[in-house]
């Protein structure tokens, strides 16, 4: 292996026997014509990459898609059924919260086991403990059972230990996720700090403003192959292909394929997931009966970049005559916590009268200028009257979507703000 490539995968391959029964795996083993009662599934088929010393490598896909198969592999936790890995240089990983601990043991006696199944003597271990006690944080309970620990206090001590033994790898495998956000800021300023040591990282994650903003190379992974591999940002963009059934279409470069709005045979609410907390209600004189997000070449989607400007969409129909209705959307976070919103009458947007059955699409065009993260997408379609608000029509939490980027800021959104410096 050459001196700058610190891990080769080459034609790797990892086969699965999936049985449809469970008895067929015992009729297989019993035949004794050897009949096959299985099927096989490829987790990763004739994968080959280099990665060189000193990279930091996102890998990301969808769930399932290979992604922890192939980090398995190169640690050596799983054997590859065809195909070669060669590394350089020692590795540690963070594959799963807790592996490699033993749940009766203190915190402290696993940071000891780590160790010994890392390569590391215990006087070795010794002169790392205080390192490995100070970043994890957990106070008193590094001498309690681990299986007293919550899943946060898991990710700290193994996360600590990992890095504390200076590998010239590491591994990481979305164990990170768990931690509250200071944590998580720790973490990733000991990411830079290995950058600048010319260490190599990988690390598996969705979080794909991460991937831009640490990675110096983004890889997909889809359906056991690698699919994508070249900068972050345009990894990201593949796998914003991949996630909409777009990536192994022919694109005509001439043509940007969009929705028809006007197409009430067609339903924008079908390209999304949906969400298993959604929530309608209403009394039924106008319907919601459609809705979506498109970005800014007016296509489905639920990954935004950030500061790009995108639609929400709603069309409504009317079981009634109706007067002035008012149409509504808001935000929330992952917390459940309403950021923002707006509607038609806070606008002064004038809508008319509506006939029963009658439908009409609206849209609502703004920048994604909100703080990196997941959001949920609500929407609604009232009226005001002596008595309040008169619910025709609501929908809670109908889309979840993301939005992703390189952009840094304090609280919820980015005011945008310039600044100038004079002498």
């Amino acid at each position: 292996m050459p001196n700058k490539i610190a891990i080769e995968v080459k034609n790797l391959t990892k086969i699965y026997h999936l049985y449809d029964k469970p008895q067929d795996r015992l009729k297989e083993a019993l035949n004794p014509f050897k009949k096959s009662y299985h099927h096989d599934f490829y987790a990763m088929s004739d994968v080959n990459l280099q990665i060189r010393k000193g990279e930091t490598l996102g890998i990301i896909g969808k769930n399932g898609a290979g992604k922890s198969t192939l980090l398995k592999m190169i640690t050596g936790v799983l054997t590859p059924t065809l195909g070669t890995i060669e590394t350089k240089g020692t590795i540690a990983s963070l594959l799963e919260l807790g592996a490699g601990f033993n749940p009766d043991m203190s915190g402290m006696e696993n940071i000891y086991l780590n160790g010994t199944l890392m390569g590391f003597s215990h006087e070795e271990m010794a002169t790392k403990v205080d390192a490995i006690l100070e970043f994890a944080d957990i106070g008193e309970f590094i001498h309690q059972p681990v299986k007293m620990y919550s899943s946060g206090m898991f990710a700290r001590l193994a996360f600590s230990v990992s890095i504390n033994v200076e590998p010239d790898i590491l591994i990481v495998d979305e164990a990170l996720s768990v931690g509250d956000m200071a944590f998580q800021m720790k973490c990733f300023k000991k990411f830079q700090d290995f950058q600048a040591q010319g260490r190599t990282i990988l690390f598996v994650t969705h979080a794909l403003d991460t991937v831009l903003r640490y990675c110096n190379r983004g890889i997909v992974i889809d359906a056991g192959q690698i699919v994508f591999d070249g900068s972050p940002k345009f990894a990201v963009d593949a796998f914003k292909k991949v996630l909409s059934n777009d990536f192994y279409e022919k694109e005509d470069d001439n043509k940007e394929e969009t929705i028809d709005l006007q197409d009430n045979s067609t339903y924008l609410k079908d390209f999304f997931d949906t969400h298993k907390e959604l929530d309608k209600y209403g009394n039924g004189k106008a319907s919601i009966i459609d809705y979506g997000i498109l970005d800014k070449k007016g296509r489905p989607a639920n990954i935004i970049d950030y500061n790009a400007e995108f639609k929400i969409i709603m069309k409504v129909k009317f079981a009634q005559s109706i007067i002035a209705p008012i149409f509504a959307f808001t935000l929330k976070d992952s917390k459940g916590l309403e950021l923002t919103g707006t509607n038609t009458n806070m606008k002064y947007v004038t809508t008319g009268t509506y006939t029963k059955d009658q439908i009409i699409t609206i849209s609502f065009k703004q920048k994604a200028n909100l703080q990196l993260g997941s959001y949920a997408l609500s929407l609604g379609c009232v009226t005001l009257n002596e008595t309040g608000v008169e619910v025709y029509s609501r929908i809670y939490d109908a889309i979840l979507f993301d939005i992703i980027g390189a952009a840094q800021m304090v609280g919820f959104f980015d005011l945008q703000s310039e600044i100038h410096i004079e002498y």
